[in-house]
């Protein structure tokens, strides 16, 4: 299965670039996550019309919001258990700075609140691969995960 996570921004400090790239290596062959980064627009309703644009034909749209629904990491490993299994393409959407476009939110499936605090945008790119990471050493037994 394929997951994606689409970001408005590009040039990140080397720290979020690591960090994401150690998450996601250490993700088994059957999951992969892949980065797509998106130029930034002169406001939101640009920048939403290029995130929606690059969402692959088929594919779920989970728009990250911090008004959305709050999903622990149990819950995201249950999500994940479910598209492991119907070979669904979830795309994680990390708006910019200003947030989502009204569109975005409309068109996606689900929106997701990761904390009830706002965190930078460029940050959110790791916590999410870290979260994956995470949900799926819960549905592989792994000892990562403590509870």
């Amino acid at each position: 299965m394929r997951v994606t996570i689409l970001a408005i921004g590009h040039k990140m400090p080397s720290w979020i670039q690591e960090g994401f790239v150690e998450y996601t290596r250490r993700m088994p062959p059957e999951v992969r996550v892949e980065l797509v980064e998106l130029k930034p627009g002169r406001d939101r309703n640009e920048e939403g019309k290029r995130m929606l644009d690059a969402v692959p034909d088929g594919a779920t749209l989970i728009a990250l919001d911090e008004r959305g629904k709050a999903v622990t990491t149990q819950g995201l490993s249950v999500m994940l258990s479910g598209w492991m299994a119907d070979a669904s393409h979830p795309v994680f959407a990390i708006g910019g700075a200003d947030g989502h476009s009204d569109e975005v939110k409309q068109r996606a499936a689900k929106l997701v609140s990761l904390s009830a605090l706002t965190l930078p945008h460029q940050l959110v790119r790791v916590v999410v691969a870290e979260q994956l990471y995470r949900a799926w050493t819960i549905l592989a037994r792994h000892p990562y995960h403590r509870e």
